[in-house]
């Protein structure tokens, strides 16, 4: 180490915080209200109504997808977070990641499809995507700390920085693994860029976008418990109290209940990230047995 020499980069950061909090602090405090009002509301539409119903709406939407036994699994694991008491903690923690997860999807897409289409702008992103993905969660949470206080607001934050990454990166190689002659094809007919992006790149990309999704609503569990760290109810907040209490107990009931969400969750997304979902290629067997009995008809009635 040169003596005497130092980089104050600590001292520009705290310049820069304390500029942004001096200046800007109606800016936060209004975003502080959006964030919250989003949670708040996913969280009384996921806590209100009594836990049967809610698991009831999920074995369902897990049916369509997937079919029976993920409908019986889900309803299972659902059911073991009701057994163990944290039903209303992993509404909480389902809340925050739902609301991260929208905002960091409605963030990460178009900043994808603009890197697809320009080659500057994915060369500017993609070291800041470095960054973000390197850089450990925790100092996320100092500067979100200063600028929107103690809650579940510095954990959404947080959660949607971290969880950015995926999203861009695979709507970016989505759009970019769509064959050149298709998109030539497009052009050729006369589309426009727009179109082209909106009846070609797009849905050719769909399943490499829906990998993304599934990235960011996982990064986003990966998060609860830091967000329980500055305050988030759910289940970070349990497994935090369980750390400092060294209760081995209420950490494994917290922590398997994220296990359970997870592998939900996951399994959920990576499905409709396939195409087709369980109900849609029900109903297009029992069209393609009509058709085919229809078309039977005719020539039975003719030999007979």
């Amino acid at each position: 180490m040169i003596e005497g020499f130092r980089i104050p980069l600590g001292d520009w950061a705290r310049v820069a915080v304390d500029y942004v909090t001096e200046n800007l602090d109606g800016f936060f405090t209004f975003l502080r209200s959006v964030f919250l009002g989003m949670f708040d509301g996913v969280d009384f539409v996921l806590s209100t109504p009594p836990f049967w119903v809610v698991i009831a709406i999920a074995t369902i939407i897990a049916f369509c997808a997937k079919g029976w036994v993920f409908a019986i699994l889900s309803a299972v694991g659902l059911t073991f977070i009701v057994g163990f008491d944290q039903w209303e903690n992993a509404m909480d923690t389902l809340a925050l990641i739902l609301v991260a997860s929208v905002i960091a999807l409605v963030i990460s897409i178009p900043i994808g499809i603009l890197a697809a289409g320009s080659k500057k702008v994915s060369a500017v992103v993609r070291p800041i995507l470095d960054l973000m993905q390197t850089m450990p969660a925790f100092v996320y949470l100092i500067p979100a700390l200063l600028l929107f206080r103690v809650g579940v607001v510095p954990g959404i934050v947080a959660t949607i920085i971290f969880a950015l990454a995926p999203g861009v990166r695979l709507t970016e190689l989505g759009i970019r693994g769509v064959d050149s002659e298709v998109v030539e094809a497009g052009q050729a007919f006369g589309a426009s860029r727009w179109r082209i992006l909106r009846q070609i790149q797009l849905p050719l990309a769909l399943p490499t976008i829906m990998a993304g999704v599934n990235q960011v609503i996982m990064l986003s569990l990966s998060m609860v418990v830091i967000a329980g760290m500055v305050g988030a109810d759910g289940l970070g907040k349990d497994i935090v109290a369980s750390l400092n209490r060294i209760d081995v107990g209420l950490g494994a009931e917290a922590g398997l209940s994220v296990v359970i969400l997870a592998i939900f969750l996951d399994r959920l997304t990576a499905t409709l990230g396939q195409g087709k979902s369980y109900l849609s290629r029900l109903i297009d067997r029992s069209e393609s047995r009509r058709t085919a009995s229809v078309d039977v008809t005719p020539v039975l009635s003719t030999r007979s």
